[in-house]
């Protein structure tokens, strides 16, 4: 294990080396650093060989934390300082432990007993992560989820959840937001029903794609056809087409 310590006080850095020695001696410490500058300039070069750090919150020229905003430190660390009231901010970057000073052997053994289990806890965890990620991906689909309209000189991001339905209508294709407005989409309707999620959306007939979040009531039409009323109060009627009722009926009832 690659092990950096970050301590401006040589009494206490060679005390916790003598204690990693004793720990494991198969313990590398790569570095001693004893300031924010030295630790930066380190740790951008250097900070892919390195397991686990120590650091000490209180250094020569200022808080230890003025390190992570120069470096993105993502290793463990371990925070050794004679001064509790920092706990809770060590724990916002990557501290397993927080070590009081004077520090004793079996604080810092159980330390590392801890980093252990975690390192062994987070490679299983992220590679069981890592093939179920990969099963999702390989069977799920991605669902459109904005459109872009414009709106005069405007661009504008309509969420899929606030459009009421799309339509046809000469050449062109449209969105009918719940805002009430009829704006112009860069898509054909028979585009919109792979790019659309099924669950929610439907196509009703040659012209309608339809939210179901939107549908307020479903009447029986007329030939066996069903009328569909939107939340949205417009001169648009929509009629399920004959060869769709069963399916439509099966889709609205989440089946």
């Amino acid at each position: 294990m690659n092990v950096v310590i970050v301590e401006d006080e040589y009494p206490a850095a060679e005390k916790l080396e003598r204690y990693l020695n004793r720990h494991d001696k198969g313990i590398v410490v790569l570095a001693t650093l004893t300031s924010i500058t030295d630790s930066v300039n380190w740790f951008k070069e250097n900070l892919a060989r390195v397991d686990l750090i120590f650091m000490d919150i209180q250094l020569s020229d200022g808080l230890s934390f003025s390190i992570f905003k120069e470096v993105d430190i993502t290793k463990p660390i371990i925070f050794t300082t004679a001064y509790d009231e920092y706990a809770l901010k060590a724990f916002e970057v990557n501290s397993i432990a927080y070590l009081l000073k004077p520090i004793v052997f079996s604080d810092l053994s159980a330390a590392l007993e801890k980093y252990k289990i975690l390192k062994k806890s987070s490679v299983e965890s992220s590679m069981r992560h890592f093939k179920e990620l990969l099963e999702d991906i390989s069977t799920k689909k991605v669902y459109k989820k904005r459109f872009i309209v414009k709106i005069g000189g405007h661009i504008r991001s309509i969420l899929a959840d606030q459009i009421v339905y799309f339509y046809a209508e000469g050449r062109n294709a449209y969105i009918t937001t719940k805002e009430g407005r009829n704006l112009i989409i860069d898509y054909k309707l028979e585009e919109l029903e792979d790019l659309l999620d099924p669950d929610k959306f439907f196509r009703v007939n040659r012209t309608f794609i339809v939210n179901i979040d939107s549908i307020t009531e479903v009447l029986v039409h007329s030939n066996s056809r069903l009328k569909i009323i939107m939340e949205l109060t417009s001169d648009k009627e929509i009629i399920v087409s004959r060869e769709k009722v069963g399916i439509f009926k099966q889709w609205f009832a989440g089946e």
